[in-house]
């Protein structure tokens, strides 16, 4: 599960993302775009990012691009290693316990803590429906970056910049974990129906009944991706 470097990425989507860093592009825009690319997965574990190709496609300097990297490093999303450059990080076990622990805590709470329906569904069903159309052009990669955004939608509901600031990195890192499921397929296509389960009982204003499917639902994947997930040796 693991590269030794992108040389064999294809970097001209990523090229296209230059338009949005604009005439003040920071680091933190740029740390944005890449953080985004590996929540769709873009960027696969134990890749090696090459600040010379990285740099060109988006137009910034090596300066600004480091940077960047020292941010993602920070949320757990890049390692640096000595004299080698930034690898997107290959996760643990035990890391996949802990975020599913964070999103237990922030995904439930935002639907436990909605007020009076009707709710601002509008990203949520969004999500749901790139997901279904993207099952049914085969594309499971792309389904993947739906379920990503329906629970980034769902976080979402709390109002919070906070949170979703929070929500970004967590479930970017997720969909590291994610790249250990050989059969994409067979793993995201059971929960196409539970996301829609999910938005169909907001829908009808029963938030407590959501949040109860969002429990069970959260507990079957953190099932799921840990017993899929490689013994790594140390």
């Amino acid at each position: 599960m693991t590269a030794d470097t992108d040389s064999g990425l294809e970097l001209s989507e990523l090229a296209a993302d230059r338009a949005l860093l604009g005439r003040t592009s920071t680091a933190e825009r740029v740390a944005g775009i890449l953080r985004e690319r590996i929540a769709q997965g873009f960027f696969l574990p134990g890749v090696r990012l090459s600040e010379e190709r990285i740099g060109n496609a988006l137009g910034v300097s090596r300066n600004t691009l480091r940077e960047a990297f020292r941010l993602l490093t920070h949320e757990r999303l890049l390692v640096h290693r000595l004299n080698k450059g930034a690898f997107v990080r290959v996760l643990s076990a035990a890391d996949i316990a802990d975020i599913y622990r964070v999103r237990n805590l922030v995904e439930c709470a935002a639907v436990r803590g909605l007020a009076d329906p009707p709710y601002p569904l509008e990203q949520v069903a969004e999500a749901v429906t790139a997901g279904e159309h993207a099952a049914g052009r085969n594309e499971w990669n792309d389904c993947g970056t739906a379920n990503i955004h329906f629970h980034q939608a769902l976080a979402g509901l709390a109002g919070s910049e906070r949170t979703d600031d929070l929500m970004r990195g967590v479930l970017a890192e997720l969909r590291l974990a994610f790249h250990v499921m050989e059969d994409t397929r067979r793993f995201y296509e059971p929960y196409l129906a539970r996301n829609r389960e999910i938005l169909t009982t907001l829908e009808d204003g029963d938030a407590a009944g959501a949040e109860r499917l969002l429990g069970r639902y959260l507990e079957d994947s953190r099932r799921q991706v840990i017993e899929a997930y490689p013994e790594q040796d140390g």
